[in-house]
């Protein structure tokens, strides 16, 4: 198995930031396990929100880097939910090979009125999940849409992968904050981390599982196939959430702790990294698109523009001359 590269000055751990593949050598099932530390704490502490809101908005990211790492198109692919909750706007956008990025909207009124553990159906409401995939090179666009309602991040994309890709699957999503010792005299510090494990049941080849049953022979296939899913479904089930986010645990040996009675076979992982697209050129353009009137409703009293990108929060100023 070929592990991400790791330097001191982003990761203390080889086992963080990544996705890794996996096959399960007896009942042929596929997965993914992903494992984030240094990137999911930089786009979580971004925007400081409550901590619901950033739970999940680090299972979307953690979703997220588990489907882009699985197109075989070098294409883009963005997550995002819009409902009538407290977090009404959430999108994560993935960027080849493998660059995340993610913002989450909220009533900040309505979410002082609830408690750090707000039920998902009033976080999350009711409204739609989309996933879009863009291919690039004037490539038609993909997207599917499901509906959210009162679940969680991980039962809407269970729901997506039943409608959409027809396919059975197993998610599961754990993001919580880890408190990390200060080196060399260093003050210690909290830090997010998040995990997921997905599984999913491909049909056999030269055919979907549903097929009409012509024979005994082809029935027994069939049942084998369900049988085989079922078993490693029950597997994967026993993952501990502290599992999935333990640095100390490294992905490998967590894979072989629950399918070593399958066998299951590890293949290259994709390192992950926190990565925002703004800069002071692209503020500077988009600016430039606007017409007078606009401009002056943007200016502050000493007439200059200030515009700060919602994923990185970082704030670009442009003097009065700057921006005409």
């Amino acid at each position: 198995m070929v592990e991400a590269a790791a330097t001191p000055e982003t990761r203390k751990t080889p086992g963080d930031d990544l996705v890794l593949p996996f096959r399960t050598e007896s009942s042929g099932v596929i997965g993914r396990l992903v494992r984030l530390g240094p990137a999911i704490d930089e786009i979580l502490s971004h925007h400081a929100a409550p901590e619901a809101v950033s739970r999940a908005l680090g299972e979307a990211v953690a979703l997220t880097a588990m489907l882009g790492t699985a197109l075989k198109i070098d294409g883009k692919l963005t997550l995002q939910t819009k409902t009538d909750g407290i977090l009404d706007f959430l999108v994560v956008s993935f960027e080849p090979p493998g660059r995340l990025r993610g913002y989450a909207r909220f009533d900040k009124k309505r979410m002082a009125e609830e408690a750090d553990d707000v039920d998902p159906a009033i976080l999350l409401g009711v409204g739609h999940l989309a996933i879009t995939i863009d291919p690039g090179e004037d490539m038609d666009r993909y997207q599917g849409i499901v509906a959210l309602e009162g679940e969680s991040i991980g039962d809407a994309a269970l729901s997506y992968f039943r409608q959409s890709e027809q396919l059975p699957s197993f998610l599961r999503l754990a993001v919580a904050r880890h408190y990390t010792a200060g080196e060399n005299g260093e003050p210690g510090r909290w830090q997010w981390r998040a995990g997921g494990l997905m599984i999913q049941h491909l049909a056999r080849e030269g055919g979907s599982d549903e097929h009409v049953v012509s024979s005994e022979e082809d029935e027994e296939i069939v049942g084998d196939a369900d049988d085989d899913w079922e078993r490693t479904r029950i597997l994967a089930a026993t993952v501990e959430d502290h599992e999935l986010l333990d640095p100390m645990l490294a992905p490998d040996r967590l894979l072989y702790r629950l399918f070593h009675e399958e066998g299951v076979r590890a293949f290259p992982s994709t390192p992950i990294e926190a990565f925002c697209r703004c800069s002071r050129e692209r503020v500077e353009a988009f600016l430039k698109s606007f017409g007078a009137a606009d401009l002056t409703d943007m200016r502050e009293p000493d007439g200059s523009i200030s515009v700060t990108c919602e994923f990185c929060t970082k704030t670009y100023r442009f003097a009065p001359d700057e921006i005409t």
